[in-house]
């Protein structure tokens, strides 16, 4: 896995090491498979890094019906060096039929066994229900797969002669078939996704073609919401080692490095409150990274000290106006409906409230497009900020990007912010042909050209989604700002948009990055919750030691009191969004840090006093020899050499009886006893394709031997002369070693700069929560007072969790109904 930062060269990295390994005999054929839009760039990159290879790209008219056999008969015959497909083209290329059973049973055999797992557990109905229902959904694409004629006589994957796989963007292929019990727990996510599940079984054939070298995964963001993505791509690319460890369930690893997490919360769909597990506790970090590292190589920005452009980030707050206030105001109210089951689930829920709040703090005219333009709004000033730009950037021909991926074009004259922003500027005199929407490009040809005049400065202002205009897209050379226009749904998207401008071959030396966001509306909750996000993700993709556990941050919809404290203007909700970054923020130093005083206690301990004393006994043995050196001291007259019992004193002669020995040399695998020179025995051998000589007393001394006769008395001789040079050197290092040492001693004892203020907002935030707890707590306890009966409908567990004013009015209801609660 080249898990390496956005912009690190991972294009170059991937076709250097297929060419290489064509060369070197590692591998025939490789096969890159590279998001839809990006095929026509990958195989133009390929030309210009190796202009004699043998390239295949495939277009959108190979992979019609009509002309996928032909095609893919072509990767079969043909001898090229690499071929290229996009991610739904490689998905239409089948596995045999035999192999796809082997794989269907193989899983149904997994859930079997989870539910037999499950049912000695005692475990819920429901989980077992829902692995039951996937068992039947599998027996019947296995019945479907046995039954079916094959429709298209396709050349099967493995008969394309493939040997080596190197996928880009990998973090497409996250959402892969899982088995679990924990069937109801949030942050295990329970989608399948067809192209996932291919691309697993493709690897394992890969495994079992290579012996586990065949494939390579490459993406920017291998994490881009949530931990439990590591275990899939350990399932991609470790197999065999999860395996052997017994890990290759999820439940077996969950229960190493994960730990489920209860709590009494309102459910996302309003029907009350309900106790929910989570799993978002992640423990021996430390072992799984060390683990995961086997195949992973982690280069993040921090350790590669890239030359790209130094960024300035700008955030931009607006007001919102009275109409956006009363908007918000109205989420709250439908929040509240749902909240007290006034409405159907179907009909609204939280996320349907998020996703329209996301809307309204985007622009008013997306909750009702009969509503006035705001002057004042994040679009207006982002059209201002874009329009300075280029005016003061017209001689180098600056261009920027803009994201936006709520209100993409419609094309049917209803209001979106894209044809907004573009109206805007070409009122303000920006010539329509320097603005263009990626969503205009329907073909990687036209992408292609796009991106070119972006490069050019043709095209200056480019405005596009994230997901069109994301990963991959090379147009960096003229850009000198981007425009978050809104909040994107995951940190792996906000990675991959700033990757586009914060990356090597930009021309500019710093760049501007703007961040609109209106006040007291759903943009503070949502850039936080991507901020914590964020900061989780980089406690493992760090060039420190990883913390030793973390919590994982996964959620997408709102609370009904976020939404309320949003609707009111709560400032406590900013501040306890301010000190959850600051809190996470010292949690991360403060846990760097004692991993350092760990690391040099352990030093003081262990790895000094054994160095010391191995330089002093080294010491003690080169004095040792050095006077049997003196002893035997040679000069111009007084030469002398031992070789095979004869005494050589003209140093010509005793070079060429070395070359001689050397040629002579039969088993080059033994060190073979050769003569003695100034007192020390002399053994001839080969290693690392080198003769050399060994002389040993209480120290060993090699010298490396060439074809040349006097030269190697001189390497000979040399050896032992610089024992002097070698006893000071270590000295010296002993002397470094002992402040080292206690350097080490000083720095292991060093308490966290940053203590006190770490204690201080931690107890801020604890005592804000109580607050907004207790706040909470009354409001519920006045639901109780008022509908009764819904709260009591709840379980026995959950109602514990509420209080004694719950049990209050449990006691209440009792009297006037005169029956138990469990009776009920």
């Amino acid at each position: 896995l080249l898990a390496h930062c956005v912009g690190a060269g991972k294009t170059f990295e991937m076709i250097a090491s297929a060419m290489e390994g064509k060369r070197l005999g590692l591998q025939q054929k490789s096969l890159f498979v590279v998001p839809n839009h990006l095929t026509e760039q990958m195989g133009s990159d390929i030309y210009e890094l190796y202009a004699g290879a043998k390239v295949l790209v495939a277009t959108k008219k190979d992979f019609q019906p009509a002309n996928r056999k032909e095609f893919c008969s072509r990767i079969a015959t043909g001898d090229f060096d690499i071929v290229v497909l996009g991610h739904t083209q490689f998905e239409k290329i089948p596995l045999s039929v035999e192999r796809q059973k082997m794989i269907f049973d193989k899983q149904i055999e997994e859930i079997m066994f989870a539910i037999q797992d499950a049912k000695e557990q005692n475990g819920e109905r429901y989980t077992i229900k829902q692995l039951e229902k996937t068992q039947k959904s599998l027996e019947t694409r296995l019945e479907k797969l046995s039954s079916a004629e094959k429709k298209d006589a396709v050349v099967t994957f493995e008969e394309l002669g493939i040997d080596k796989m190197f996928i880009d963007e990998s973090h497409g292929f996250k959402n892969l078939f899982l088995s679990t019990k924990m069937r109801n727990i949030a942050g295990i996510g329970q989608s399948e996704a067809q192209k996932s599940t291919d691309m697993f079984t493709k690897c394992r054939y890969m495994d079992e073609h290579t012996g586990g070298k065949g494939i390579v995964f490459a993406t920017g963001t291998p994490v881009s919401n949530s931990m439990v993505e590591l275990y899939t791509i350990m399932r991609y690319l470790q197999y065999s080692t999860l395996e052997k460890l017994d890990l290759i369930h999820f439940d077996s690893w969950a229960a190493n490095f994960g730990e489920k997490i209860t709590a009494i919360e309102l459910s996302p769909e309003g029907t009350g409150f309900r106790s929910k597990t989570r799993f978002s506790k992640f423990f021996n970090l430390p072992e799984l990274i060390n683990m995961w590292k086997e195949c992973a190589d982690i280069q993040t920005a921090d350790m590669l000290n890239l030359k790209v452009p130094i960024a300035e980030h700008i955030t931009v707050v607006t007001k919102p106006s009275e109409f956006q206030v009363d908007m918000v105001k109205e989420l709250a109210e439908r929040a509240k409906d749902i909240r007290n089951r006034k409405v159907d689930a179907k009909e609204d829920n939280m996320l349907s409230v998020t996703s329209d709040g996301r809307k309204i703090a985007l622009d008013q005219r997306l909750g009702n497009d009969m509503l006035p333009d705001n002057p004042h709004s994040k679009i207006n000033k982002c059209v201002e900020n874009i329009m300075g730009i280029w005016e003061t950037t017209t001689n180098t021909k600056g261009s920027q990007l803009v994201f936006s991926d709520l209100s993409t074009p419609h094309y049917n004259g209803s209001f979106n912010v894209y044809d907004d922003i573009k109206n805007k500027l070409m009122e303000k005199g920006i010539p329509q042909e320097e603005i263009a929407f990626i969503h205009d490009c329907n073909t990687e040809i036209q992408k292609a050209e796009l991106f070119a005049k972006v490069r050019k400065g043709k095209v200056r202002i480019l405005i596009g989604s994230t997901g069109k205009m994301g990963a991959g897209t090379n147009c960096q050379t003229k850009l000198v700002a981007l425009h978050h226009v809104d909040c994107p749904w995951k940190p792996s998207d906000l990675s991959q948009r700033e990757g586009r401008i914060i990356r090597q071959g930009n021309e500019n030396k710093c760049i501007k990055i703007y961040k609109y966001v209106t006040e007291n509306t759903f943009d503070a909750y949502n850039w936080a919750i991507i901020e914590n996000k964020q900061k989780f993700i980089g406690q493992i993709f760090t060039s420190k030691s990883p913390a030793r556990s973390a919590d994982d941050i996964d959620s997408t919809a709102l609370s009904y009191a976020e939404v309320k404290a949003l609707a009111t203007g709560d400032p406590r909700f900013k501040e306890k969004m301010d000190l959850d970054i600051a809190v996470a923020k010292l949690k991360l130093m403060r846990s760097s840090h004692n991993s350092v005083c760990y690391e040099m206690e352990d030093k003081v301990i262990k790895y000094y006093p054994i160095e010391i004393k191995k330089t002093k006994e080294r010491i003690e043995g080169l004095s040792a020899d050095q006077k049997i050196i003196w002893k035997n001291s040679v000069g111009e007259d007084n030469f002398s050499m031992t070789i095979k019992g004869k005494v050589y004193t003209d140093k010509k002669m005793a070079g060429e009886m070395i070359i001689d020995e050397c040629k002579n040399l039969i088993n080059l695998k033994d060190k073979i006893d050769f003569g003695v020179y100034r007192g020390f025995p002399m053994k001839l051998f080969f290693d690392s394709g080198k003769f050399q000589i060994e002389m040993k007393q209480s120290i060993t001394y090699i010298a490396e031997l060439e074809n040349s006769i006097t030269g190697n008395i001189t390497r000979i001789n040399n050896t032992l002369e610089n024992v002097p040079i070698t006893i000071k050197k270590l000295q010296i290092r002993i002397e470094t070693l002992d402040k080292e040492m206690e350097s080490a001693n000083i720095e292991a004892q060093r308490p966290f700069p940053k203590e006190e203020e770490f204690q201080e907002k931690s107890k801020q935030l604890a005592k804000l929560n109580i607050e907004l707890s207790n706040d909470s707590k009354s409001e519920l306890n006045k639901e109780i007072k008022e509908q009764p009966h819904s709260i009591i409908k709840e379980k026995p567990s959950i109602l514990k969790a509420l209080g004694s004013k719950v049990n209050n009015v449990i006691s209440l209801d009792r009297q006037q109904n005169g029956k138990s609660l469990e009776g009920r």
